[in-house]
């Protein structure tokens, strides 16, 4: 550090610990409620103007094994046929979705989630590929990207990949330590994720994400450290770096994790500290508050404009009208609101088969909760919020975190100052109306 490098952000354990949304919706999942689900969609589309600009999100739900600290929605399949039987029920799913959009729509972005979309095979990818470009219209400059398992990642998928239009990837490394990967079961050693980088590349896929975590098990300050300089050496576009969420009441795998490994909460603000510096001193601009970008990626560059989004897969450059979640557990968001459909991959299938809605829960927005939500993304995007839509009872609310200097109110706006960036979804959840302390089960801030 310099002299002109800013003091190091200060542990706060009462903030540190709190439990509070991600915010990756507003309201949050949390608040989903059973009786909205496929009219309440229906009603939002017809409502959509015309030529809206549309995302899609496919969920696939599958790995071959089970990575202790995951809290995504995913099973292990004891059979082929299981993941065979899950693909003809998206592309059902694909057929009924955009039936309902209107007229003049356009996708933009088209992302691989799970589990591990790399369980596809090179067949499935080439299908559901060619089944989105006949039930959608799809821009000519789309991004297709795929999170990857880099165990999985093959000379096959990734020329599979190519060939069918993905032009990002996204890789798992979490931590490079063989301690740590075996207490969270998860063993792939440096090799093995530059080999996955370097195929990848070869292949043709020009971006390439990684995703790191501090928190997990006999991580260490140092340990994250080296994880930080490998993945950078590897000179992805972005890396994000995530705390490890323990929620055991949710994700019942987690308990194989022994609790009195976890590092503290000190510790993790630590890791999370020392991760950031070692990624910034690499050149990577920091993004929100728990990612990084190459200062020429789009990301970075909407984050400098302030045309940054947070969505359910984080941080995000895609101003989309309509993100269509499709699959198991995925999500959907139109202007009305959110819908889930259904988690478990057998009963979603079953419901495509029958010719039904895979939706079962959701919720409406009113205009008062837009708003809301929409000051909560601006605050986690560009952490400052405009005066005009800052009242005295914001202000009230943050006394507190003014007092402590996390945030700054000039008259002409509200400021999260470097000091309160570690603890801006703190800063959130006083400028939401319905956040009550304790109330939901959420992971810790930092």
């Amino acid at each position: 550090m310099t002299a002109t490098d800013p003091p190091a952000p200060r542990f706060l354990p009462q903030l540190a610990c709190e439990t509070v949304p991600r915010y990756t919706s507003y309201p949050p999942a949390t608040g989903f409620e059973a009786d909205t689900g496929a009219q309440s969609w229906s009603r939002w589309m017809h409502a959509l103007p015309d030529n809206p600009a549309v995302s899609l999100y496919l969920h696939i739900p599958f790995c071959k094994s089970m990575c202790w600290y995951c809290g995504c929605h995913t099973t292990i399949p004891n059979r082929r046929d299981r993941i065979e039987r899950y693909v003809e029920a998206l592309l059902l799913e694909f057929d009924q979705r955009a039936a309902q959009l209107p007229s003049g729509h356009s996708v933009h972005h088209v992302h691989f989630g799970g589990g591990s979309p790399d369980m596809l095979d090179t067949v499935e990818f080439g299908r559901i590929l060619g089944r989105i470009r006949e039930c959608f219209t799809l821009a000519p400059d789309a991004e297709i990207a795929a999170e990857l398992d880099p165990r999985g990642v093959t000379p096959e998928l990734a020329a599979s990949l190519v060939e069918n239009g993905f032009n990002r990837a996204s890789l798992g490394v979490q931590d490079l330590s063989e301690e740590v990967q075996t207490l969270i079961h998860r063993i792939q050693p440096l090799a093995t994720v530059e080999k996955a980088v370097e195929t990848l590349r070869s292949a043709g896929i020009p971006a390439i994400n990684l995703d790191i975590m501090y928190g997990l098990p006999a991580q260490t300050r140092e340990r994250v450290a080296r994880t930080a300089r490998c993945a950078a050496m590897l000179k992805p576009d972005r890396i994000a770096l995530f705390g490890y969420a323990h929620v055991p009441w949710f994700k019942k795998h987690q308990r194989a994790i022994p609790e009195d490994r976890l590092p503290g909460a000190q510790a993790r603000f630590d890791q999370m500290f020392t991760a950031s510096g070692v990624l910034e001193l690499a050149g990577y601009e920091p993004v929100g508050f728990d990612h990084f970008a190459k200062p020429d990626d789009p990301l970075a560059i909407a984050a400098r404009e302030g045309t940054l989004n947070r969505n359910f897969q984080g941080y995000t450059d895609d101003r989309y009208d309509v993100l269509i979640g499709l699959g198991a557990s995925a999500i959907s968001e139109a202007p009305g609101g959110y819908i889930q459909n259904q988690p478990d991959p057998a009963l979603y299938a079953q419901a495509l088969e029958n010719k039904a809605s895979a939706m079962i829960r959701g919720r409406a927005r009113n205009d008062e909760e837009r708003q809301a939500g929409a000051r909560i993304e601006r605050l986690l995007c560009d952490f400052r919020l405009p005066a005009d839509v800052v009242d005295a009872q914001d202000r009230a609310a943050l006394n507190e975190l003014n007092a402590l200097g996390l945030v700054e109110d000039n008259g002409e706006g509200l400021t999260v100052t470097p000091a309160g960036r570690p603890y801006v979804r703190n800063i959130a959840a006083r400028l939401d109306p319905a956040f009550v302390t304790g109330a939901q089960r959420h992971s810790v801030a930092v």
